[in-house]
């Protein structure tokens, strides 16, 4: 950032009076343009037995399979997000959404937060994002082609809690976990 958008000065790092961060701010009107975490909502779709993923049609990890999700929108929950995402994704409806996962990515910046929702049908096909949409029981999941640690680790938390029929909110920093996801039970 180099120019304000308010007023055209030019955009210096400094610390703002009353802060402790380096911020964005015009030296010319004052004004500071935060940097803040992105949050990225979805869904673990289950209908019976099954979960559904969606195969990447694009970047990053395409051909990766992964859960519908990704970046909220202004002036939506994070319900209402994480249907949207599953709708664009995977053109399935849900209902029935609860909190699963969140999970806290310090070195990108992003917040996931993912939901365990029921289908409201099997009705569901490939979005424009998706080039592959499909139920898979726990034994059939691709373990080693899931796009990203975070969708790996929904799902292991969620067969795990299955058994118990308790399905508790998972709160977990993944910062040491990069690249792709590989089972660990």
């Amino acid at each position: 950032m180099k120019f304000c958008s308010n007023c055209g000065g030019q955009i210096h790092q400094l610390i703002p009076a009353g802060d402790n961060r380096l911020r964005h701010v015009c030296s010319q009107c004052g004004a500071i343009y935060y940097q803040n975490p992105r949050i990225i909502a979805g869904c673990l779709p289950i209908w019976e037995e099954q979960v559904l993923l969606c195969r990447r049609a694009i970047e990053p990890r395409l051909g990766f399979w992964t859960l519908p999700a990704g970046f909220m929108e202004n002036g939506e929950t994070l319900e209402q997000a994480a249907a949207r995402e599953t709708h664009e994704e995977a053109c399935a409806r849900v209902r029935n959404l609860s909190l699963y996962t969140l999970f806290d990515l310090p070195h990108i910046n992003q917040v996931y937060m993912l939901f365990r929702a029921e289908l409201v049908d099997l009705d569901f096909s490939a979005g424009e994002e998706s080039l592959d949409v499909r139920l898979f029981h726990e034994h059939e999941i691709p373990w080693s082609e899931l796009a990203f640690p975070t969708i790996g680790r929904t799902l292991e938390c969620y067969f795990s809690d299955r058994h118990h029929h308790q399905f508790p909110v998972r709160n977990e920093p993944l910062a040491a976990l990069r690249g792709h996801y590989k089972k660990t039970t």
